[in-house]
């Protein structure tokens, strides 16, 4: 797997309505569980009112961590059936948050299932998901004379260049496409006045 996707931007509300409960759903990019817990704070005092604010969240591209929170509403009727829903998108480093307003009329579980499960849905059909390529990086060192096999390499091979230090010994940090990162770094060490540096 070279690539997964995530979203660009955080997405508008949208707003799905149950026999009088509303439920406005949210689709955040997110990096760790720390924003995580500041955005769900951020949607309890925009809705004061709100009986629930329930979410799901997924983080991680390689090895992917998640977690669900049903915020007072029966057991598994409402952060896994939006979990499912990040499932089925197939998205990452996102959160998925629901916030409900009672409107008097209790739904049941099965009810609440299909709610909860229908407000994530059209959260992620509105959101701007995105595919990502996965790259790796690794730092090349080399003398000023060298700069121009460098630059060749790096244009024709089409690494990007994450931060570089050019002085009379140059340091350029690359990041290149997880399935090209074996052939690049042959590559630059069959050049030998370069030194390569793998990142862990």
């Amino acid at each position: 797997m070279d690539t997964y996707k995530t979203l660009s931007s955080p997405s508008e509300p949208i707003l799905f309505k149950e026999r009088k409960s509303k439920f406005y759903g949210y689709c955040l990019p997110v990096s760790n569980e720390e924003t995580i817990k500041e955005h769900i704070e951020t949607l309890k005092k925009e809705y004061p009112n709100a009986n629930h604010v329930c979410y799901a969240w997924q983080l991680g591209i390689e090895t992917k961590s998640y977690r669900v929170n049903d915020d007072g509403e029966p057991n598994n009727s409402a952060g896994m059936p939006i979990y499912g829903q990040i499932q089925s998108f197939d998205v990452t480093n996102i959160l998925v948050a629901v916030v409900r307003i009672f409107g008097g009329t209790k739904l049941g579980v099965g009810g609440l299932i299909s709610a909860y499960k229908e407000a994530a849905k059209l959260a992620l059909e509105n959101a701007s998901i995105i595919t990502k390529v996965l790259q790796k990086e690794l730092t090349v060192i080399f003398e000023y004379s060298e700069m121009d096999i460098v630059m060749r390499l790096v244009k024709k091979h089409q690494m990007n260049i994450v931060s570089q230090d050019l002085h009379l010994k140059c340091k350029v940090i690359l990041s290149v496409n997880k399935s090209d990162y074996t052939k690049t770094l042959k590559l630059l060490k069959a050049h030998h006045k370069l030194e390569v540096k793998e990142h862990g």
